[in-house]
């Protein structure tokens, strides 16, 4: 079975709000065992909807609206279906019974206005609506299932999650698909793809690259009658992926690179203290973000200017005028300087030219050096970072951190 999501909404469009519930509408199908093969976004008019809809039923079993269900002229995902489907509007008098005890219970005063809320395509049945007026609709002609389902998320999600899900696990004929992401530091998509090219070839399970900022994440996904079987198929895919591409898989599925960085240090006793220059804290920030880091990340220090890399983890002076800020002696120094200030077993370091402005043809923006220090020795990498100020500054703090778990692990990160 194939579905498609339609999103009805110019405030979509116009990037006023954020389609989160085709999200959960995605993971449903997923968990259903239905592909999900399209997706399309349309605004508030008839025309443009119905071929919307019209399309999507061209090549899927199931379409699922999202949105436009309200009593407003504006409101036109009934008509929109009915149109694509050939199916007439007709007034379905259970659900303006209904209408009309919700707005006497709440004491509102009636208007014939929501009677629109009542119409439905004669094919089409309603489905309950627990937090809101608009009930949502399953339509069913030609072979094909059509979902109506309201846009508030307070109403999305309980009509998702009592009634559509069950529709939807049973058109999926009790089949589940499965996802497992592993993730990649220190090995670009290109060698990735390179190293993997049979896996990826395979029909199931499948294996597909996307990038990450500073990371590449493969997505492993097959189909089975049930979540246990289904990673039985993945296992042994994701076992070879782990023997051809070694120590650069860090983790998977809600692994971060700093809970797997935290995890290691822990796990041998050991700590880390940062120095940031052009990150300005985030790999503090990151570390921090994961519970419990304070039994292995001691602190950090931003040494912003040359006065703070000077004073607060004795870079020498005569490395700044000689080589600069922005240099492999200086993330030495910042990398050896803050291990010694705080006494840990690893100080890791990033001085840089973030941008948009401030490089020069020897030091061009994107320039950036992350030094680290540890028991034996220290050692500073050199790095050319493309993309925006924000590109730039995470990449630096993922291949920090990317160099730590290198260290961490005896290898040559020094």
């Amino acid at each position: 079975m194939r579905a498609e999501i339609v999103s009805v909404g110019t405030e979509i469009l116009l990037g006023q709000i954020t389609d989160t519930n085709a999200v959960e509408l995605g993971k449903a199908f997923a968990d259903c065992g239905i592909d999900h093969t399209h997706r399309q976004t349309v605004g508030d008019n008839l025309d443009r909807l119905s071929a919307a809809l019209q399309l999507a039923l061209s090549r899927a079993d199931i379409v699922v609206t999202i949105g436009g269900l309200g009593p407003t002229e504006d409101d036109l995902t009934r008509d929109g279906i009915a149109q694509a489907l050939d199916d007439p509007l007709v007034h379905d008098p259970t659900v303006e019974s209904h209408l009309r005890a919700i707005f006497e219970k709440r004491r509102l005063p009636w208007l014939d206005s929501q009677l629109r809320q009542a119409q439905r395509p004669a094919c089409a049945d309603a489905i309950p609506n627990p937090n809101g007026t608009a009930p949502g609709l399953v339509c069913r002609k030609n072979g094909k299932t059509v979902f109506a389902m309201p846009g508030p998320r307070g109403e999305f999600v309980p009509m998702l999650d009592l009634h559509v899900r069950p529709m939807l696990a049973r058109l999926g004929g009790g089949l589940v698909i499965a996802s497992r992401t592993i993730k990649i530091v220190g090995m670009g998509e290109s060698l990735v793809e390179d190293k993997l090219k049979d896996l990826m070839a395979n029909a199931d399970p499948t294996v597909a690259p996307y990038a990450k900022t500073g990371e590449v994440h493969l997505r492993v996904t097959t189909k089975a009658p049930t979540a246990q079987e289904a990673d039985e198929k993945m296992r042994p895919v994701e076992l070879e992926i782990r023997r051809r591409l070694g120590a650069v898989v860090y983790g998977s599925d809600s692994d971060t690179l700093e809970s797997v960085v935290l995890d290691l240090l822990r796990a041998k006793g050991q700590t880390l203290a940062t120095a940031e220059s052009c990150t300005g804290g985030w790999i503090g920030q990151k570390l921090t973000s994961v519970p419990g880091s304070s039994d292995a990340y001691l602190g950090g220090v931003v040494s912003y200017s040359n006065e703070a890399k000077s004073r607060l983890i004795g870079v020498k002076q005569e490395t700044l005028q000689s080589f600069g800020a922005v240099s492999a002696e200086c993330a030495e120094e910042m990398a050896t300087g803050v291990r010694a200030a705080l006494g840990s077993t690893f100080g890791v370091s990033v001085t840089g030219i973030a941008g948009p402005g401030g490089g020069t043809p020897d030091k061009p923006v994107g320039l950036v050096y992350i030094g680290v220090s540890g028991p034996s020795g220290s050692r500073a990498h050199r790095y050319s970072f493309p993309g925006t100020r924000e590109s730039v500054r995470l990449r630096s703090t993922q291949t920090a951190l990317a160099l730590v778990r290198t260290a961490a692990l005896g290898e040559t990160g020094l």
